[in-house]
């Protein structure tokens, strides 16, 4: 009498295998575009935020701020002034977020010093990976979009 074998053949685990591989390339690509999408949303929406803090920082100081710092929470144990308006979290204060580099510059200081402009890019810190879109926008407010380098107010807005 023979014993009969329990179990999978060799056939059976590499079919599975295979199987298996098959379904993660169809998943990876899917994924990777969904976190850049993610990521490029979150960039928009950290560039409205931006817009809001420097609306409600100008009311406050009586101009745009001259960096992103000023936007961001003050020193430990400090109280928000014009040098730290705690408008924004550190991170976005930092200059970095959810795979985009985000570059304040403030111009047309007034007669008092303070800043009448503004303009802000977000760029993919590793463009094709982290996002594929770059974003700009200014003291207008509107956002605007380019999939070929930087943003600038030319770029058509965001829809």
């Amino acid at each position: 009498m023979r014993n009969k074998q329990k179990g999978f053949s060799l056939i059976e685990l590499l079919i599975v295998v295979a199987i298996i591989l098959i379904i993660a390339a169809i998943a990876i690509p899917n994924l990777l575009r969904s976190r850049m999408a993610a990521n490029e949303a979150s960039a928009v929406g950290s560039l409205r935020t931006l817009n809001t803090a420097a609306v409600t920082y100008a009311s406050q100081c009586g101009g745009f701020p001259a960096n992103l710092a000023a936007l961001g929470p003050p020193a430990s144990g400090g109280n928000p002034d014009c040098t730290r308006a705690d408008l924004i979290d550190e991170v976005l204060a930092s200059g970095s977020k959810s795979g985009y580099d985000f570059l304040y510059n403030a111009a047309d200081a007034n007669s008092d010093g303070n800043m009448d402009t503004y303009t802000i890019n977000a760029d993919p810190i590793t463009p094709g990976t982290t996002g594929t879109r770059h974003f700009f926008t200014d003291q207008s407010g509107v956002i605007r979009q380019s999939l070929t380098g930087a943003a600038d107010q030319t770029s058509p807005p965001i829809s």
